[in-house]
């Protein structure tokens, strides 16, 4: 409850609350989005001397007028949380909100709930209501690293929502409508899971307008050597050591 009235109340009074309370929700949800936001490192860049990398990024460049939605294929640790904090931070998009999740972290309750909040009283704990990720990233980017480990059932729901732009809380009753762009990746053959029945192929239509796939270091042995200075400069920040470089026989390919 957030306030009362007495009876006989008056019409004027009651609507001048009501937008009060509509206004404190408001300001909460940006406040929780801020504070997520504010967090982070927006000044992210990339090394990328090779040709292949180079490309990704002339792409990305490309559609930073695009809201399109986007998957991100690759190994695990080629770097696609990286770009796809690039891609937000060069967006329209830039300065709302920018969150994520990894689908393979928590089991299909927990990741429920994360991304869609819950109602008080929805399950045993729910002492209170809980706003999700993607309600928090409304008019912003929500990331969904290793997309092909959401179960199917989410993956339904993570559906409707790119379609229609609305969500249920897990245990409510009244739609939640919403503006998110979404950013997914996945180090799994997703035509694969598809033939398996173990990813929903209308969802991977709506999530890949535009694939973007990096490739593993071992394809674009350009970025080793610089890739290894800078490491080496960034853990010597905190570290005694004197080392000044690499000797050249251990960089050699």
């Amino acid at each position: 409850a957030y306030d009362y009235i007495t009876k006989p109340f008056d019409l004027d009074e009651l609507v001048i609350k009501v937008k009060k309370i509509s206004e404190k929700k408001k300001l909460k949800k940006e406040n929780t989005a801020l504070r997520a936001f504010f967090g982070m490192n927006k000044k992210v860049s990339i090394i990328a001397k090779s040709e292949s990398m180079k490309e990704i990024l002339r792409l990305i460049d490309g559609i930073q007028d695009s809201d399109c939605n986007i998957l991100l294929t690759g190994e695990t640790g080629v770097g696609k949380s990286l770009l796809a904090k690039i891609i937000h931070f060069t967006s329209r998009r830039q300065d709302m909100p920018f969150l994520s999740i990894n689908c393979a972290t928590l089991t299909e309750e927990l990741l429920a709930s994360e991304l869609f909040g819950h109602e008080k009283g929805a399950f045993t704990g729910a002492i209170r209501t809980k706003q999700g990720l993607v309600e928090i990233a409304d008019t912003g980017t929500l990331f969904l690293d290793e997309i092909a480990e959401m179960s199917t059932n989410l993956q339904a729901k993570l559906l409707k929502v790119i379609e229609e732009g609305e969500f249920y809380r897990v245990g409510g009753t009244r739609p939640i409508k919403v503006d998110v762009r979404f950013i997914a990746a996945t180090n799994q053959k997703v035509r694969s899971a598809i033939s398996e029945g173990r990813f929903r192929e209308d969802l991977y239509y709506r999530l890949n307008v535009m694939e973007i796939f990096i490739p593993p270091l071992r394809d674009r042995k350009e970025d080793i050597e610089p890739l290894s200075e800078y490491f080496l400069k960034k853990h010597l920040l905190s570290s005694k050591s004197r080392l000044s470089g690499f000797a050249g026989e251990s960089l050699h390919i």
